[in-house]
């Protein structure tokens, strides 16, 4: 007897022709006749996390490394809440993700019958954090809410699209689209800018002495065109989320070196003429709520419209893509500009000299940025929870080398570093490495996901930075809150028990001199591995957080 093609067989194909290897997520009794279509045809990698926050976050760090189509699934109503979190994650950091998700059965939908799952208005909960939310009402629109979804989730700005189909609808039979042969989804071209702009662009960088490039995650893909542009002399300088761009040990790239945190560097704004602002929100993390002073003139590059006087003012706004326009920009601009001399030349040394005044903020933790990279292949992914060395040097100071070398939480929730971590090692397949720091703090929140690693075989080594609590908000509650510590001082798990326990090779750290050796050999070792950096042992992190300015009639 011949099997019917389901909607669910549909799911498992459509991914398939779109070019997915890999889905996460969790098995549900709403989720079934997906996921077995997707394990009959035995053609996509299915990586069964502990729970469907861990699992959003690994489908948008694989997402976020190699550059393709990010997939979860879950099950419905408390399972599709629990993705909210990581939806919400993938939204901040604009990654193409797809979240399919079950429903109960047509028949009991919005009739409050107590049916297994069913919640009240799950689309509007799923529309609240992704970039939009569907249902496949009937099985005959099912393959076209796919096509719509997917090509929604890869139109910029990028952002995860959820999409619940209810379980009768799953196990409907269809007949197989004819049109999934030669599947085509409905991304637009990208957005070219116009030629009077790119004239007007032109004119206004040729005429700068002292020009610089500042681009975001959005320029990810623009790397030959940027630099271009660097080779001319005109100095980079990024996000934390479109680092690595250019090698950052290029002599002309601040790297992430941004400005929030740096004197030296916004003393330097004061004397640029002119920057050029590509695939980047100017953040409020990034730039103090758009406190630091950049400078005067600029010129924005977007894809997005409403990035248009979002955060900073500018004179002139160009919506389209950023690799078009810097490409277009680049070719107009040979023999014509007219760089001040000796401009290269300060830009090495002021990124020298920020450096070395960022590094007093960190205390005893000053040689590890270096330690790190020298321990690292030039390939590995540096995945990043919210921790104290990462909102320090480790957003600011360690040297990248490509645009998908670096995964954090872009939204600076504290926790999802370890599924992130765990997303990118898979992502980036076999023959790289993954090293993903966090605090205990944020490890303890992820801890679920650790068998997960194990039983996948993740190439990683997780880094954690051990203080004993969560040293952020100490810093804050000493600064703001009269030095009054509820309730921060969280208890950890012995960290050397639980490796033992799930099956994870452990070494530990208690001074900067080890760190290296142990990292090296931790990294060696294939598969995953726990590294715990005992911080107390070591010396406690200096405060680097200050309190807000407030008017005085605040």
């Amino acid at each position: 007897m011949t099997e019917s093609y389901t909607v669910g067989d549909l799911v498992a194909e459509f991914l398939q022709q779109c070019g997915v290897t890999t889905a996460y997520g969790l098995i549900s009794i709403h989720n079934i006749p997906m996921l077995d279509g997707i394990g009959r045809r035995n053609a996509i990698r299915f990586v069964p996390a502990r729970g469907e926050a861990g699992a959003g976050h690994m489908a948008d760090a694989h997402a976020r490394v190699s550059g393709g189509l990010g997939v979860l699934f879950s099950s419905t109503g408390p399972g599709a809440a629990n993705a909210c979190g990581a939806l919400v994650e993938a939204r901040f950091a604009s990654t193409p993700m797809l979240h399919l998700t079950g429903q109960t059965a047509r028949a009991n939908l919005g009739k409050e019958q107590g049916a297994v799952h069913d919640v009240p208005d799950q689309l509007g909960m799923l529309a609240s954090v992704s970039k939009s939310a569907y249902r496949v009402d009937d099985a005959q629109t099912a393959f076209a809410t796919l096509c719509k979804a997917a090509g929604e989730a890869l139109t910029p700005p990028m952002g995860p699209i959820s999409v619940e189909i209810p379980i009768d609808v799953q196990r409907t039979a269809i007949e197989r689209p004819a049109d999934l042969d030669n599947l085509v989804l409905p991304v637009p071209a990208p957005r070219a800018p116009d030629e009077a702009e790119l004239d007007r662009l032109a004119d206004l960088v040729a005429a700068a002495k002292r020009p610089i490039l500042w681009t975001g995650g959005g320029a990810r893909e623009a790397g030959g065109a940027i630099k271009r542009l660097v080779e001319m002399g005109i100095p980079l300088v990024t996000s934390w989320q479109g680092r690595g761009v250019v090698p950052e040990d290029h002599p002309l790239t601040l790297g992430g070196l941004n400005g929030n945190g740096s004197p030296l560097i916004e003393s330097f704004y004061d004397t640029v003429d002119l920057m050029i602002i590509a695939g980047s929100r100017l953040r409020g993390h990034e730039t103090r709520d758009m406190t630091v002073n950049l400078p005067a003139r600029r010129v924005q590059i977007d894809a997005d419209p409403m990035a248009n006087g979002r955060t900073y003012e500018s004179e002139m706004f160009i919506c389209a893509d950023a690799a078009l326009t810097l490409d277009g920009l680049a070719d107009r601009l040979p023999g014509r500009l007219s760089i001040e001399t000796g401009y290269g030349a300060e830009i090495t040394k002021l990124k020298a000299d920020a450096t070395a005044d960022y590094l007093k903020i960190v205390g005893p933790y000053a040689d590890m940025p270096e330690i790190l990279r020298k321990a690292m292949p030039k390939d590995c992914v540096f995945v990043r929870d919210i921790t104290l060395n990462n909102s320090t040097w480790g957003n600011r100071l360690f040297t990248l080398f490509g645009p998908r070398d670096s995964v954090y939480p872009i939204g600076a929730a504290i926790g999802p570093g370890s599924a992130l971590g765990i997303g990118a090692a898979i992502g980036v397949g076999k023959g790289r490495k993954a090293v993903t720091m966090c605090g205990d703090g944020g490890f303890n929140l992820g801890i679920a996901e650790l068998p997960t690693a194990v039983q996948e075989g993740a190439d990683i080594v997780f880094l954690v930075m051990n203080d004993a609590g969560y040293g952020v908000i100490r810093q804050i509650q000493t600064a703001l809150y009269g030095e009054r510590h509820f309730f921060g001082d969280v208890k950890g798990m012995n960290f050397e028990a639980m490796a033992s326990a799930t099956g994870l090779p452990y070494w530990n750290v208690a001074s900067m001199d080890a760190l290296g050796p142990v990292m090296e050999e931790a990294i060696a070792h294939p598969g995953p591995a726990l590294v715990e950096v005992d911080m107390v042992a070591i010396g406690p992190f200096p405060h680097y957080f200050a309190p807000p300015k407030y008017d005085e009639e605040d």
